[in-house]
């Protein structure tokens, strides 16, 4: 018997070493030509419904180039290098340029797809170098514009693997793009810049082939003026339903299932469940009934121990063979046998026992794995800060439990999100991103992931999350607390249902609302006292540094709350500006602390000025698709106010009450002109600003109130205001600070790539 029951062991152990054979000869790339097409170029296999020479191909979209100049031969898409075609996934790699700038002159490259779209999930915008800008372009239902800012003053600030804006910038691409082009720029001197960064780079690359070194900011990609881009692609133009009437036309074989990616006008087609092969193919290499029986692994009958596996046509059965029955056993599974079978008993009594050491494996594996999460979180949660905060929490709760935060665990943020699920993504940017959660009582969150953080700056970081959630205004978005048992930590802020300011003016394909110029105003004066008490009235001074349209948030009842501290600094009592390293957004940036490092209240106040002239524009705060002279809109707007053109450049919503709100948005623009001014000393305060804008609303609501006559201007206005005004001296900050970027938007500004 003991004989009997080795060799089943044995034949066991052969029959799963075969099936991990036919397992791995499964996982070969689809491929297969028409009958008479060449299958490779060079090294690169060419499947169908791609092809080379005439017939070969399913239509001109498909159609590869050979090259034999190369040795080995290269296939060509038009004129750009194909890598890779995958038919499982529906996508083709391509060698594309980069844009290389090594004097003053811009450096650029471009790919333009006729039907084809680049992958929003596969690819990212990169850019290289010190004091590097990279601009990226692109075009789907209509212009996209995005880039990023490099900062590095020497080799030393450049950490390999990081690319969060010191020496190496990158962010997303949007989804279903057809074409783009890339420019790099260097905004210093050259022939001052350092030797160990002499160019500048920009270029869209596969994500997953991309690791930045600090040596490629001397000579990336060795030279090399190439790099890999993903592209998703599919058939035809039509869905599923409408191709399928055309027969003739209809580019899936038989056996397949007919499904729309979403990325791009058109379809793809797969191989339904129990075949295997080119589902664009028919007759050989199309997709064909797999044999279960012998390729499946594990074993699709394994639950019987004497059984016949008999294959069918996308399927198997499992039948117990003569003179053995299927049996029900005591704990009511199945397996096929004769009554008092010792054979069978054996049989029983072995699998019994593997089962046993297997599920006692596993209980120890889960009890150690257990254990071992455990130690991690309690790792990370000490590595965080997390015994700072504590102290720090009990000492906020003596004196108001109400603002105090809430240190969330990592188990309740993972349901919360439904363990990071995609389809709970707000938003992503160059920091990290933001996913919506649902804690366990049923409140709505918003949940910041980010990408890296300074160990340096962790005691920095604590406290700015204890003075960060106790600011309660209506109009700053409040902090609710943290999770530190992650490896970075995580933020939980409030929920704001309605998008963004930004979505609101400029979003014209999902979210784009024609905005009163009473509701401007109202969402200018909400952000504006926002500003000044952080500036002022909260219990240390804050200044946010990144103050732009899509990091102010709208409710439902179109409500702004400022949104974001990730750039936003704690300013000490006893100073009033810093020297800090520059950070913010291209197009709102202060001119004067981006030449200079000192950060000041003021420089949140440039930053409004450009959230005015967008209100009263309705243009971006910076687009290349615009001409040089209108590229900047704080440069285009101070032109044009001094030519006395305001009624030209005022957005089209707000042409029609014009003749109502002149003197209204005259005096806005006027704010807007003082706000933007180059030295920050000659600048309002945002407690001035309140005033002004403030004392507009309500004489637009109460008509009695003494309105400024048209030829007096709004600093006169300031001086009779007298005792009222208070100068803040709260105008900087100090110490480390915690990296929170913005939401990506359908159509991102300039991401400082921190």
């Amino acid at each position: 018997m003991a004989f009997h029951a080795l060799l089943i062991m044995f034949h066991s152990l052969v029959s799963i070493l075969v099936w991990l054979q036919l397992a791995a000869a499964v996982l070969v790339p689809i491929t297969g030509t028409k009958p008479g097409c060449k299958d490779k170029c060079g090294n690169v296999n060419i499947p169908y419904p791609f092809g080379i020479g005439e017939g070969c191909f399913i239509g001109d979209w498909f159609n590869v180039t050979c090259n034999d100049t190369f040795s080995p031969h290269k296939p060509f898409y038009g004129f750009i290098e194909i890598l890779d075609i995958s038919v499982l996934e529906g996508e083709m790699k391509l060698n594309a340029s980069i844009a290389t700038s090594c004097d003053e002159n811009d450096g650029t490259s471009w790919v333009r797809l006729a039907k084809f779209t680049f992958s929003e999930t596969r690819n990212k915008f990169i850019a290289i170098g010190c004091n590097t800008i990279g601009y990226f372009g692109g075009t789907k239902n209509e212009s996209y514009f995005s880039g990023c800012l490099s900062l590095c003053n020497s080799i030393n600030d450049v950490t390999d693997g990081s690319c969060e804006g010191i020496g190496c910038c990158e962010t997303s691409i949007e989804k279903g793009l057809m074409r783009y082009d890339v420019t790099a720029r260097g905004f210093y001197n050259r022939s001052t810049n350092y030797s160990f960064s002499p160019c500048s780079y920009a270029f869209v690359a596969e994500e997953n082939w991309f690791k930045f070194h600090r040596s490629d900011i001397k000579e990336f990609n060795n030279g090399k003026n190439d790099v890999p881009v993903v592209i998703e692609w599919t058939v035809g133009n039509e869905a599923c339903d409408e191709a399928k009437k055309n027969s003739k036309s209809y580019g899936c074989g038989s056996n397949t299932n007919c499904y729309e990616p979403g990325n791009a006008p058109g379809y793809r087609c797969k191989c339904k469940d129990g075949y295997k092969g080119n589902p664009y193919l028919t007759g050989i290499g199309s997709c064909q009934d797999v044999d279960e029986c012998k390729t499946l692994d594990p074993d699709p009958c394994r639950g019987l121990s004497a059984y016949i596996c008999i294959n069918t046509e996308g399927g198997y059965n499992c039948t117990c063979p003569s003179p053995y029955r299927a049996q029900t056993r005591n704990d009511g599974s199945v397996d096929c046998g004769k009554p008092d079978d010792q054979l069978n008993k054996i049989i029983i009594a072995t699998a019994s026992g593997f089962v046993f050491l297997l599920v006692s494996s596993s209980w120890l594996y889960w009890v150690f794995r257990n254990k071992k999460l455990i130690k991690l979180k309690e790792k990370f949660f000490l590595q965080n800060g997390g015994l700072i905060l504590q102290q720090l929490l009990k000492r906020e709760e003596a004196v108001d439990e109400s603002t105090t935060a809430k240190i969330f665990t990592a188990e309740e943020l993972n349901k919360a999100t439904k363990h990071y699920d995609e389809s709970r993504i707000l938003g992503k940017g160059g920091y990290g991103t933001v996913y919506k959660g649902i804690l366990s009582n049923k409140n709505v969150v918003a949940i910041k992931k980010s990408n890296i953080v300074d160990r340096t700056q962790i005691e920095q970081f604590i406290n700015e999350v204890v003075v960060l959630s106790q600011i309660n205004h209506r109009n700053v978005v409040k902090l609710l607390g943290c999770c530190l048992e992650t490896e970075v930590p995580l933020l939980v802020y409030e929920f704001v249902t309605n998008g963004t300011l930004f979505q609101h003016l400029h979003d014209h394909e999902n979210r784009a609302s024609s905005l009163s110029w009473d509701s401007r105003l109202r969402i200018a004066v909400e952000v504006a006292e926002s500003l000044s008490y952080l500036h002022s009235s909260a219990s240390i001074p804050i200044i946010h540094r990144d103050v732009k349209s899509s990091n102010v948030l709208l409710d439902n009842n179109y409500t702004a709350k400022v949104s974001d501290f990730g750039a936003s600094r704690l300013v000490p009592v006893d100073q009033t500006q810093l020297t800090t390293l520059v950070q913010g957004t291209v197009g709102y940036l202060d001119p004067e602390y981006f030449h200079t490092g000192q950060l000041t209240e003021k420089s949140d106040v440039y930053s409004f000025g450009v959230l005015l002239a967008e209100l009263l524009t309705g243009k971006m705060a910076l687009s290349l698709e615009r001409s040089e002279d209108e590229r900047n809109l704080a440069k285009y707007f101070l032109s044009s106010i001094k030519d006395d053109r305001l009624f030209q450049i005022l957005d089209d919503n707000l042409v029609s009450e014009w003749s109502i709100k002149k003197q209204q948005l005259k005096e806005v623009a006027d704010l807007t002109k003082r706000c933007l001014r180059v030295k920050g000393e000659k600048r309002p305060t945002m407690k001035e600003v309140v005033m002004v804008l403030d004392g507009l609303r309500r004489s637009s609501k109460d008509p009695w109130i003494i309105e400024v006559e048209p030829n007096n201007n709004i600093e006169e206005m300031m001086h009779l205001l007298g005792d009222t005004q208070l100068e803040s001296n709260a105008e900087s900050s100090t110490g480390g600070y915690v990296t929170m970027d913005s939401q990506v938007m359908p159509t991102s500004l300039l991401n400082s790539g921190r």
